[in-house]
């Protein structure tokens, strides 16, 4: 069954402007063309069409959303990745939303603030305190804290999309059979890694002037990438973080 433009606009809550503009740049052409002009639109297109705007939603560029889409042949597959990354921000939201309202009954009945919860779901970086102290030393950690507190929130947000779209850009590259770890996509995805991580200050991967540091530094976390589930969850689970770890191990050609 196919749908006019005009309908699909509906639909999706978008304009027909904005569909005329996805065709034009290739992101999602219509199925087919009537003879008067009109745009329609199959199943298929409407499944595009979704993850599109989920990709969106979770602040990646159009050139970007391409990229991805063009490098994900599993349409089911990456459909589950999204839903994984939606369930993880509806619990941040969940969380925020409880804070909030606890706060509010708090203010309102003249209660004692519950501050042990009421920053549930906001920036939690400080969760890794320990840890960061623990591997690297209380200066990596002061010095990436300091480095991230400065930054403006309009910064926090653009650095944010940058990791979320790496993030993305390997579970692509992990899910495509036709992609291997020591293929260009992927190690143009570990240049970036290696780039995002000499970015953070504090890191060996920042401060060393030895190479060998660094080396040590980023095999070590291309380790842990697999160990640890937590890191695992953002490449698709530990068969994404066996991809990610395996092309950053080429890039450094071992």
């Amino acid at each position: 069954m196919e749908h006019s433009a005009h309908d699909v606009a509906k639909l999706a809550g978008i304009s027909t402007r904005t569909l005329r503009h996805y065709d034009a740049i290739g992101l999602l052409p219509p199925s087919s063309v009537g003879t008067n002009g009109y745009r329609f639109y199959d199943d298929a297109a409407l499944v595009r069409l979704q993850r599109i705007l989920l990709l969106r939603e979770l602040g990646f560029g159009l050139r970007q959303i391409a990229t991805i889409l063009d490098h994900q042949s599993d349409v089911a597959s990456a459909m589950k990745t999204h839903v994984q990354l939606l369930r993880r921000e509806q619990q941040r939201l969940t969380e925020q939303i409880a804070a909030v309202e606890r706060t509010l009954a708090s203010v309102q009945q003249g209660g004692t603030l519950m501050t042990d919860t009421m920053f549930d779901g906001f920036d939690r970086h400080a969760d890794y305190k320990d840890e960061v102290e623990r591997r690297w030393g209380k200066d990596a950690y002061q010095r990436s804290d300091a480095w991230w507190n400065a930054m403006k929130d309009a910064e926090k947000d653009d650095w944010k999309r940058q990791l979320a779209s790496l993030n993305q850009g390997w579970i692509a590259a992990a899910q495509d059979p036709n992609i291997a770890p020591d293929s260009a996509q992927a190690q143009n995805l570990a240049r970036r890694h290696i780039a995002w991580l000499s970015s953070i200050p504090g890191t060996p991967a920042h401060d060393s002037a030895q190479d060998s540091a660094m080396r040590d530094y980023v095999r070590g976390l291309a380790q842990m990438y697999v160990c640890d589930e937590r890191f695992a969850a953002n490449y698709g689970g530990v068969e994404g973080a066996k991809f990610v770890r395996d092309s950053l191990l080429a890039y450094l050609g071992e």
